[in-house]
């Protein structure tokens, strides 16, 4: 297996709208993420990942960018980026940046110019059909609820958007498009940057004739994916991206791609290098999906949990390189989806059980800002709390057409909402968290109060201390990064337990993923080994062990010499 500074490191997602607001208007911004670099470095994470931070009207929160070489006022200027890249890099971090590429503003100049006319220079820029019989090119139902097709009156023709209206899909088979989007990204790395998190990136290449999808469950509307998700040219792109950017420049590039087989995700992120250095799944955090998609109040089943990590963990051993995550901007919060949040002292240690347990897979861990301090989902008293497209259209569909009981839905948002990401990061138990002195744009957690960086860095046994070890601990064993991994009691439904193995040595991680007692024996592999880590201080493996709720530790030990 190759060696590599990304496969050795820990990413630190940073969303700017909700990290901190330096100049008093309730959202996040560029001097305010420079401000806590301190922390950051303190904490021991290698690279920050700045989720966008582009000028935007801002609809879908910045992932709809109508100038890719400015930032948005509200977030600062340019020189305040520069100003932040030289702090990060002056502390021995990195800094990665969202590309956003699949898709543009309709803001964006290039859509004004390619909807103004059939004839534009433009016009391919994008992708434009015909309707059929009065109505959208196809049946295809988009990500943000209602058609993946907008009628534009100016030209009489539909274009394509998988996601909002206002986000236009860009055309990929176009090479004018590719190069500018080449261009693009060389501008930034000139500009310093180390690499690019790749937004749904799979998408990028359509198949051609776009018939009608088979129809969603419950839905007016048809599944784009199978000619949309991985399409028939997504390969050849990224190996042009590499050729001609990526190659020339030593870089982090993680791919977004919804639909991902353990097949397809090594041709994204092969150990060749032709491509990407890994990609992002998402199997593991639809295990609690339905017929209504997300929107209902199950929890991920353990069994099928390990289950699915365990095929990633031995897909792609020795030919791609796995990407391990709980929580980013789109996902709630992971203690309260999977952990236990109902008193302060379950939250704290199923946080840091559930922190062992991926930390110690191989991969690149990625840690999304407050999931270091157990940060859980926020309150929404109602639905004029919610500020996500995503949450709002998709209560406006289910609960309009009856599919779903509006206090349902209310329910559903308030598990699975992408706004339980993006509450502010609490670093205070004061006024607004310490997050801004002005009114800020989404509500604070009202735990802000016992749940805080303050707090936290202050004191030795809390989630960000143990965080603190789990990256240290991957700083000082290769095996935590290149040793292969084996699944123990696949069939128990509260250990999620495994051992890792590099040449002349030995780990074993063991979680107790419940808030139940779990009987538990040592493998004798283990016995007398050395105890790297435990989330109860009083923690003394034995050959039989009964393991408390959320009771979690790992064990390293050498080969016996024969």
């Amino acid at each position: 297996m190759k060696k590599a500074w990304w496969k050795q490191c820990v990413v630190y997602q940073v969303y700017p709208r909700s990290f901190q607001d330096f100049n008093g208007d309730g959202v996040g911004d560029l001097p305010g993420v420079t401000a806590r670099l301190d922390y950051l470095q303190q904490l021991g994470v290698d690279v920050l990942w700045l989720s966008p931070f582009y000028q935007s009207p801002g609809r879908d929160n910045g992932y709809d960018i109508s100038d890719y070489r400015a930032v948005d006022p509200l977030f600062g200027t340019l020189a305040d980026f520069d100003e932040m890249l030289r702090q990060i890099h002056r502390r021995g971090m990195k800094l990665v940046i969202d590309l956003v590429v699949n898709h543009t503003s309709d803001q964006h100049p290039w859509f004004q110019a390619s909807r103004s006319s059939r004839e534009s220079p433009y016009r391919d820029y994008y992708i434009w059909r015909d309707g059929v019989d009065g109505g959208p090119p196809n049946n295809w139902g988009g990500n943000f609820s209602g058609s993946c097709w907008t009628l534009d009156e100016t030209t009489g023709q539909y274009y394509l958007h998988t996601f909002g209206p206002f986000q236009p899909e860009l055309n990929w088979a176009n090479p004018r498009v590719r190069q500018e989007v080449y261009d693009m990204m060389r501008w930034w790395c000139e500009r310093g940057v180390d690499g690019f998190r790749m937004d749904v990136i799979s998408y990028i290449s359509k198949t051609p004739e776009m018939p009608d999808g088979a129809k969603k469950p419950g839905s007016d509307y048809g599944d784009f994916a199978p000619y949309v998700i991985n399409g028939p040219r997504v390969h050849e792109y990224l190996r042009e991206m590499n050729r001609q950017v990526l190659s020339r420049y030593d870089l982090l590039t993680v791919g977004e791609c919804g639909g991902l087989t353990v097949e397809q995700a090594c041709r994204y992120a092969n150990e060749d290098g032709s491509e990407l250095s890994m990609a992002f799944q998402f199997e593991h955090m639809d295990l609690d999906g339905g017929e209504s998609f997300k929107w209902n109040l199950r929890r991920i089943d353990l069994i099928a949990l390990k289950k699915l990590l365990t095929k990633w963990q031995k897909g792609l051993e020795g030919k791609a390189w796995n990407s391990l995550y709980w929580c980013n901007h789109d996902q709630p919060r992971i203690v309260s989806r999977l952990g236990d949040d109902s008193t302060d002292a379950l939250r704290e240690r199923s946080a840091k059980a559930l922190a062992l347990c991926l930390h110690m897979m191989q991969g690149t861990p990625y840690v999304y800002q407050g999931e270091e301090l157990g940060m859980t989902n926020g309150r929404f008293d109602s639905l004029a709390d919610f500020r996500d497209v995503e949450s709002l259209n998709a209560y406006r569909e289910l609960t309009g057409s009856g599919r779903v009981a509006p206090e349902d839905m209310l329910a559903y948002l308030r598990y699975k909402s992408r706004d339980n990401a993006r509450t502010p990061m609490q670093w205070t138990a004061g006024p607004n968290a310490g997050f801004t002195s002005g009114e800020p744009w989404i509500g604070v957690n009202p735990n802000h109060r016992t749940v805080n960086a303050e707090d936290e860095v202050r004191r030795p046994d809390s989630v960000f201390r143990f965080y603190q070890d789990l990256i240290r601990l991957r700083h000082e064993h290769e095996i935590i990064v290149y040793g292969s991994y084996e699944l123990l009691l696949p069939e128990d439904p509260q250990i999620f337990a495994y051992t890792r193995a590099l040449e002349g040595e030995r780990l074993l991680a063991v979680c107790n993923l419940s808030g139940r007692e779990a009987a538990f024996r040592l493998p004798e592999a283990f016995a007398g080994g050395e105890l790297l880590l435990a989330d109860m201080d009083d923690t003394a493996p034995a050959q039989e062990m009964v393991l408390r709720p959320w009771e979690a530790f790992a064990i390293w030990k050498e080969n016996e010499k024969p």
